[in-house]
C-alpha cells in the first residue's frame, strides 16, 4: 500500500516555514559518536554556512539532512516534508552536491546531466535546454565529450553543481562546494549562488574557509566534535569581532606560544 506524502504536522506553512528543519539528529559510526543531537532551523531565502574543523560532523549532518545517510535518531524536514517519511517529495525540492560521493564519471558532462534529468522524470527537451544553459554558464561546454573522470577537481565541482541545479530546486545543500576550486571558478560559483538566493532560493553549504562564509552568508552555524556550538545570523554570531576569532574560540583552537617549536 502506498502512503500519500504529508506535510509534517505542526510545521508552519507559507513564508514562515523554514527551508530545512533538523531535530535531534544523532549518528554513530561503531562506538564513535559523530553527530550528537543536532537541531537547527534554516530560514527560507537564507544563505546558510555550516562551519567546522575537519571531523566536526558537517558532512554527516548534511548527509542525514538530505536523505543520503539514515540517522540513528532525530528528524530532518525539507520545505515541510520529512525526508524519511516522504523522501520523493522532499528530494524533488532539493539539489545536492555531496562531498566524496563518486559520480557516474564514465559519462561526459552532457551525458551526466541527461542521466540526472531523466532519472528525475524531467522531459527530455527540458533537460537538453537546461543542460546547454548550465554548461555554458559554468564554462564546461569546451570539455565536449571528455569523460567526467578526466575532469579537473574544479570541473568536477562545477558539473556536480550543474546536476544539483538542473531540476530548478528550491533548496541547495552543498558540501564543500569551493574545495579544490580555482579562484576564477570560485568567483563564478559565488555569483551563481548569490543570484539563486536573490531569486528566492535557499542555500546551505559546509565549509572551513571562513573568508568565503563571511563574504556570502546571511546565517552561520559552527560545529565541532559533532555538536552545534553556535548559530544565528552572521551579525549575531560575529558580533564586533572577526569571524575567525569567534570560530577559534568556539572550537577550542590552539595558539602557538613562543616556547613551542623553538628549534624553528
Amino acid at each position: 500500500m502506498t502512503i500519500p506524502a504529508q506535510r509534517v504536522p505542526g510545521e508552519p506553512t507559507g513564508a514562515a516555514a523554514p527551508a530545512m528543519s533538523l531535530r535531534g539528529l544523532v549518528k554513530h559510526f561503531d562506538a564513535r559518536l559523530a553527530v550528537s543531537g543536532i537541531s537547527l532551523d534554516v530560514p527560507a531565502g537564507s544563505f546558510y554556512g555550516l562551519l567546522g574543523p575537519n571531523g566536526a560532523g558537517k558532512t554527516t549532518t548534511l548527509s542525514m539532512a538530505v536523505g543520503l545517510l539514515r540517522p540513528d535518531a532525530g528528524q530532518a524536514v525539507l520545505l515541510g516534508y520529512d525526508v524519511w517519511h516522504s523522501p520523493s517529495e522532499a528530494k524533488a525540492l532539493v539539489g545536492v552536491l555531496p562531498d566524496g560521493v563518486r559520480m557516474f564519471d564514465r559519462l561526459s558532462g552532457p551525458e551526466l546531466l541527461a542521466y540526472h534529468g531523466l532519472l528525475r522524470g524531467m522531459p527530455a527537451d527540458v533537460v537538453d535546454r537546461r543542460a546547454r544553459d548550465l554548461l555554458d554558464v559554468l564554462e564546461l561546454r569546451a570539455a565536449g565529450r571528455t569523460l567526467v573522470v578526466d575532469y579537473s577537481a574544479g570541473m568536477k565541482k562545477k558539473i556536480g553543481l550543474a546536476c544539483a541545479l538542473l531540476h530548478a530546486p528550491r533548496l541547495l545543500v552543498l558540501d564543500e562546494p569551493f574545495e579544490a576550486v580555482d579562484p576564477v571558478s570560485a568567483a563564478l560559483i559565488r555569483d551563481i549562488l548569490q543570484r539563486y538566493v536573490t531569486g528566492g532560493g535557499t542555500v546551505v553549504f559546509s565549509s572551513h574557509v571562513l573568508e568565503v562564509v563571511e563574504r556570502l552568508c546571511s546565517h552561520v552555524a559552527i560545529m565541532s566534535d559533532g555538536v552545534l556550538r553556535l548559530h544565528g545570523t552572521l551579525a549575531q554570531v560575529r558580533g564586533d569581532r572577526p569571524l575567525q576569532d569567534v570560530f577559534v574560540q568556539v572550537v577550542g583552537g590552539r595558539v602557538a606560544t613562543g616556547s613551542e617549536l623553538a628549534w624553528l
